[in-house]
């Protein structure tokens, strides 16, 4: 305790659970980890592409978001990245590092996990393939001439915009908690590791790599509703979306307009989207299961399980 990282609320050490727990709350922090390190590195990305924005200015702007919402570790080292020049060429250092992201494999365990306890967790996943991807350099190269990408000849609000991609890396990285801790929740379950989420939010908020102001907002939630393990079912959840959601939309379509990949930002709002949604397509994949193996599928007006011999009618 007396080595650990403090904050208001104490030191940032806790009894996680029984057996591997902390294991697991470990694996599943890296995996949030992923998601808000790619989802800032989109932010950067459109800021630089579609803004035109040069390094210095872009640090200066996550400077700026350090200060209110989006404080956070993250958040911190990334503007003094941006504004940090290499000695050798006096360029942004960002500018003369090669874009080939490695990975130790903690990513990759947590999206295996979430997998195998039937968790849904694209935010986290796709942080993986982005990098996984980007490792590919020589073919994206190679590609990148077979398919030259023109940009729309139209005009954007700058001072908006930035303040859509602040809102949007907010709406995403509540996505990637909301989905890592319904991950550490279901594994608790599955496990019986015991974890309580609050106390997991409350040893986040510092020595940690994902520590971000944001985590108060967070452990507000949990703390008045335990059961609401992905955080959505809240009035405080609502609010929070609901000021962000446009923003987020008008990003990813932008993003889409300039040819600019934004996998994390994407897949967090195709999660909420999708959690959200009463009536999903699965239905016909449902059917299309039975038709092709007998798979059967559930009604929405009688009990049973049911099955077509299709090739009848």
């Amino acid at each position: 305790m007396e080595i650990a990282a403090k904050t208001e609320d104490g030191a940032c050490c806790t009894y996680v659970g029984r057996d591997s727990a902390g294991h697991f709350v470990k694996m599943v922090h890296n995996g949030i980890e992923y998601a808000f390190m790619q989802a800032i590195a989109e932010a950067y990305d459109f800021m630089r592409k579609v803004l035109k924005m040069p390094s210095e200015e872009i640090g200066d702007i996550f400077a700026e978001w350090n200060e209110g919402e989006l404080a956070s570790f993250l958040i911190e080292i990334t503007a003094k990245i941006l504004r940090f020049k290499d000695e050798q060429t006096g360029k942004p250092i960002v500018e003369v590092i090669l874009d080939k992201a490695e990975q130790k494999g903690t990513g990759k365990w947590t999206a295996q996990s979430a997998l195998e306890l039937g968790v849904p967790t694209p935010s986290l996943n796709l942080a993986v393939v982005a990098r996984t991807i980007s490792y590919f350099k020589d073919l994206r190269t190679k590609l990148s001439k077979r398919y030259p990408k023109i940009p729309p000849n139209f005009s954007i609000e700058k001072a908006q915009t930035i303040e859509n991609l602040r809102k949007s890396l907010l709406f995403s990285l509540f996505m990637s908690f909301s989905q890592g801790l319904w991950l550490i929740s279901t594994a608790s379950e599955t496990y019986d590791y015991g974890i309580n989420l609050s106390e997991i939010l409350r040893i986040w908020k510092g020595g940690c790599i994902i520590r971000a102001r944001l985590l108060n907002f967070l452990r507000e939630i949990i703390n008045e509703n335990p059961q609401n393990v992905n955080l959505l079912d809240s009035d405080k959840s609502v609010a929070f979306i609901s000021d962000k959601i446009g923003a987020i939309k008008s990003i990813t379509e932008l993003a889409k307009d300039f040819n600019i990949p934004t996998p994390v930002l994407n897949s967090s709002l195709d999660y909420f989207l999708s959690i959200s949604e009463e009536e999903l397509p699965a239905n016909l994949i449902q059917a299309q299961r039975d038709y092709f193996g007998a798979h059967t599928f559930e009604r929405k007006d009688k009990e049973g399980t049911f099955h077509i011999e299709w090739e009848k009618f």
